[in-house]
């Protein structure tokens, strides 16, 4: 598995659905630069039993994320039909309806590939024929990308382990906490908590954040 950590966030031009229903053809998190931090999240697939539940949980905090000046984007290998008629399934019937942020299809799986979270690859066999080993979704990586397009933090779950959105909202405040004061984060670190620098002796101590 890639690490992407202070790399360039690979960019990309895909079809997404947004505002729950609307087809955007060039989609791309370059438009965020210099304006926007961007949660980038991957998930295996529409229509599934544990996607619904993430993806629903980051709509319900989307306010926590938008008062931060934050974009949510999603992103699946399903086709943006699949993420339309997703979005327009009431969430009693599997659905997610209401989900606003954007879905971007990535059907050629070339995003998953970039960012390296492609739960599989392709190889040849005896034959010389080619083959995928593995599944062909994305594990659910989540990446998160300052204004300047760098990544500042990953995380990869396996396909069966859902994520915390809370735990996202948290590394957004202690990275932009950081951008905005200069002092290290200590673990844990919330909104209110104590910070921490280095003296002249490189020593570490608690600055208070209150």
């Amino acid at each position: 598995m890639g690490v992407l950590v202070g790399k360039k966030a690979p960019l990309f031009e895909a079809t997404a659905v947004i505002n729950g229903g609307e087809f955007a053809e060039k989609f791309s998190l370059e438009q965020y630069i210099g304006k926007k931090h961007v949660v980038f999240f991957f998930y295996p697939l529409d229509f599934t039993f544990v996607c619904p539940t993430e993806i629903i949980a980051f709509q319900d905090k989307i306010e926590e994320f938008e008062k931060r000046n934050v974009a949510v984007v999603g992103c699946s290998v399903d086709s943006e039909f699949s993420h339309w008629a997703w979005l327009n399934t009431e969430k009693s019937n599997g659905g997610i309806k209401g989900v606003k942020f954007p879905l971007v299809s990535d059907i050629s799986k070339t995003i998953a590939e970039n960012y390296d979270v492609l739960a599989g690859e392709y190889d040849y066999n005896e034959e010389g024929e080619m083959e995928f080993h593995g599944e062909a979704v994305a594990y659910r990586g989540l990446f998160l990308i300052d204004k300047q397009g760098v990544v500042r933090h990953q995380v990869v779950n396996d396909l069966p382990l859902g994520r915390s959105v809370d735990e996202a909202i948290r590394m957004v405040d202690a990275l932009q906490f950081f951008e905005e004061n200069g002092e290290v984060c200590p673990a844990n670190l919330k909104p209110g908590d104590d910070a921490m620098v280095a003296d002249a002796d490189g020593v570490a101590k608690y600055l208070s954040n209150h």
